[in-house]
């Protein structure tokens, strides 16, 4: 039945001119609402935004930027995120091939335990992290006889980025390590290839993507999160304290210009960071169509 129907209006459909590009209709209603939709919730604040900080001279952006305390900051919010992003890598690569590769109970409790950072309010979080690892905390009662200290310091900061970063990568690794042909595998065994000779050349060329995806997610997550780090890092000028922090310090002490400088370095940075991991998996997918990747 369902051929026929295509059969009978497919030649119609082809002969209501060339220039129609879908067979589905309102198609220019559909894509004037998406731009316009586009164009008033992500392009106009960002516009808004730069045309703010261009109202700065040079020298007064770079001495905003500069400044001691906010060069502190920057060197703690990127440095973190970094390595949150590093971490997160590694581990939730490791988590969703659990997930994907074998069957064991209590499996769908772990795999919806994942997304409880995206549900969970941020500050919301925080308050239950500076709980955990506080001095009186059920970890932080553990390692404060060991002289580490958590709370209120930049290793709570990074516990706080790895925390909020880590759905990222597992929900981007995890989709593509279940598209993964395990056929590929047993070929390559029947061939003599080990473990990690099949690891190599056919699982990590066909996740590089999206491993470069969920780091650079994390990165840009971790780099604006605020709610959940502000309760544990303790603010202290010159240790704890982020730039997004910073962010908000400057707007109720009026510092509008200041404020929008802040943000312009953070959004530049991520900017930076996407175009580049664009770049990169534009590369890694032309490997693996060329097959360089999977090795002579």
């Amino acid at each position: 039945m369902r051929v026929e129907l295509l059969t009978r209006y497919t030649p119609a459909l082809a002969k209501k001119g060339s220039g129609q590009r879908s067979v589905l209709p309102g198609f220019r209603l559909t894509i004037s609402c998406t731009l316009l939709y586009l164009f008033l919730l992500v392009l106009l604040p960002l516009f808004v935004m730069g045309f703010e900080s261009f109202r700065l001279s040079w020298g007064e952006f770079i001495g905003i930027v500069s400044a001691p305390r906010l060069l502190a900051a920057f060197k703690l919010s990127f440095g973190a995120s970094l390595i949150a992003a590093a971490i997160n890598t590694i581990f939730g690569s490791l988590l969703a091939w659990i997930l994907v590769r074998y069957r064991f109970p209590a499996r769908r409790w772990v795999d919806a335990m994942i997304d409880l950072p995206f549900a969970l309010p941020t500050a919301v979080a925080g308050l239950a992290l500076s709980a955990l690892y506080s001095e009186q905390g059920w970890i932080g009662s553990y390692l404060s006889p060991l002289g580490i200290k958590v709370a209120y310091t930049r290793l709570g900061v990074l516990i706080a980025l790895i925390f909020i970063g880590l759905p990222f990568l597992v929900r981007t690794v995890q989709p593509v390590l279940s598209d993964i042909e395990k056929s590929w595998e047993e070929a390559a065994a029947t061939l003599g290839a080990n473990s990690w000779q099949r690891f190599r050349f056919i699982i990590l060329p066909a996740l590089m993507p999206a491993l470069l995806t969920g780091f650079a997610l994390a990165f840009a997550r971790a780099l604006g999160e605020y709610g959940s780090v502000i309760f544990i890092a303790g603010n202290i000028p010159m240790e704890s304290e982020i730039a997004p922090l910073l962010i908000i310090t400057k707007l109720e002490q009026y510092d509008y210009r200041g404020a929008t400088a802040v943000a312009a370095v953070l959004l530049l940075a991520s900017f930076v960071l996407l175009l580049c991991i664009n770049s990169l998996q534009r590369w890694s997918y032309s490997e693996i169509k060329t097959g360089r990747l999977k090795g002579r």
